[in-house]
């Protein structure tokens, strides 16, 4: 059955601000039922800069996911629940791993925001985090040269609320988006 709603898929690198960008944009927008930003699942502690749902690796492995992927000895999950959103015709936005756009393309209509800053950027907010060793850091840099094929792209690099507004003009323009097949 195809589906009538959009799956937007938030990317980026580390340190980016994929998270901060979606919560001044959902800030911005206010109520609106026919956009919605689900929790991620990991198998990570609670963190105030992230917006997620932590479970054990137990618990994970319990769960029914729309989407998942594992990175840096983490599991993600993107509930299968965002299904009967995308078939009510609803806007789903997610931030997921660069590395799952290929399958999410194939089994939903997609559309692919990246969120980038410049290499300066992204290493003093990596720091900032206090998560990762100089050459964890180093090597999350090196990954975040790859390029990603993106619908739209995002710079994040002065303020929460321009990134933010900038991706919420981008997410109003996807409900002109023809649906998919």
């Amino acid at each position: 059955m195809p589906r009538s709603g959009r799956l937007v898929l938030v990317v980026g690198p580390s340190g980016a601000g994929k998270d901060t960008v979606l919560r001044e944009a959902r800030r911005r927008l206010g109520h609106a039922p026919d956009i919605v930003f689900p929790r991620r699942v990991i198998t990570r502690p609670p963190d105030p800069a992230e917006d997620h749902e932590p479970v054990s690796d137990d618990e994970f492995q319990r769960r029914a996911f729309a989407l998942s992927w594992s990175a840096h000895g983490l599991s993600y999950g993107i509930p299968a629940s965002i299904v009967g959103d995308l078939d009510a015709g609803r806007i789903v936005v997610v931030n997921v791993s660069r590395a799952i756009v290929a399958d999410a393309r194939r089994r939903f209509p997609c559309f692919v925001v990246a969120v980038t800053a410049a290499p300066a950027i992204l290493a003093a907010r990596l720091a900032v985090r206090r998560r990762e060793t100089a050459a964890e850091i180093g090597a999350r840099l090196a990954r975040a040269a790859a390029p990603v094929e993106a619908d739209a792209v995002v710079a994040n690099e002065t303020t929460p609320e321009a990134a933010g507004a900038a991706f919420l003009g981008i997410l109003l323009r996807c409900r002109d988006l023809p649906c998919l097949p």
